[in-house]
């Protein structure tokens, strides 16, 4: 969805759309990233801050009531205040019995022109946490975390059946031209490998429409996606406009594609050691 000023609008336009998905029969429900709010970590300023929650707090409960009330799981991406001076992009899992399931908090914090999360942000401290509900196991990343097949793999090891990525990414007005189309594939190929290599579901859930002055905003390309477990898109969302997508995706389809290309078989544990290393001197 694309978001206003007011967290308060966003919020209820959220809690809209939750329904709408349970509506048409989802069972797992994933918000995008940083939903409550347009992406603030476009500038860094102190005043921002008080955008944070403490989890639980306001918004997990409302999502807590509604998850019961529907009998859904719900994944929020949310701006934690964990303590003064103290916050994080998180992730929080509430179960279809309404109570927080489990947190999982960003690992992978990027400082790039216009995403200036490492102002707000500390590095997740949690691992990559998966989450047992009762309609299959998931994994939770965030966004940067997409580009790091390490967490998609740990994740995937824990057994989860489906990787949720809640996401904010789009162009800088500048880029849009010479790089946009570039972009948006290596963002939608990097997680079909991840799919692929892991034999899982992924489901990569972005905000769409401009924030920002011109020139100096973000053009969020939408394009939220779902891909089988050998990579294929199954779902894929609209690059500009606000969009329920709804997938199916069968677990039976991971055991069919993990017994044909048994990449997890093969795997040589026994080698990976030096990944370890921030680089590899010769």
């Amino acid at each position: 969805m694309s978001c206003a000023l007011d967290p308060n609008e966003n919020f209820a336009k959220a809690l809209w759309r939750i329904r709408e998905a349970a509506a048409r029969g989802a069972q797992i429900i994933c918000l995008q990233e940083l939903f409550r709010s347009q992406y603030f970590c476009r500038e860094e300023k102190h005043e921002l801050f008080a955008l944070a929650e403490p989890i639980p707090g306001p918004s997990t409960e409302a999502l807590g009531e509604l998850a019961r009330e529907l009998g859904v799981v719900i994944i929020a991406s949310l701006f934690e205040r964990r303590a003064a001076g103290l916050y994080h992009n998180t992730a929080a899992v509430i179960g279809a019995d309404g109570e927080i399931a489990g947190l999982y908090r960003k690992m992978h914090i990027p400082d790039d022109p216009l995403y200036f999360e490492k102002f707000y942000f500390t590095p997740g401290d949690l691992g990559f946490p998966n989450f047992d509900t009762p309609f299959g196991r998931v994994g939770v990343l965030v966004c940067w975390d997409q580009w790091y097949p390490e967490g998609a793999r740990l994740s995937s090891l824990s057994g989860a059946n489906i990787l949720f990525y809640p996401t904010a990414i789009g162009w800088h007005p500048a880029e849009k031209a010479e790089f946009g189309e570039a972009q948006l594939d290596a963002w939608r190929t990097i997680q079909r490998g991840h799919a692929i290599a892991n034999g899982i579901y992924v489901a990569a859930v972005n905000r769409v429409g401009y924030e920002g002055p011109p020139e100096k905003g973000l053009e969020f390309w939408g394009s939220s996606f779902v891909a089988d477990p050998f990579g294929q898109i199954i779902g894929q969302a609209s690059a500009s406009a606000e969009e329920t997508l709804v997938v199916e995706c069968d677990p039976r389809r991971m055991e069919e594609v993990r017994r044909n290309w048994p990449f997890l078989r093969d795997r040589r544990i026994d080698a990976y050691g030096p990944i370890l290393n921030r680089w590899l001197d010769k």
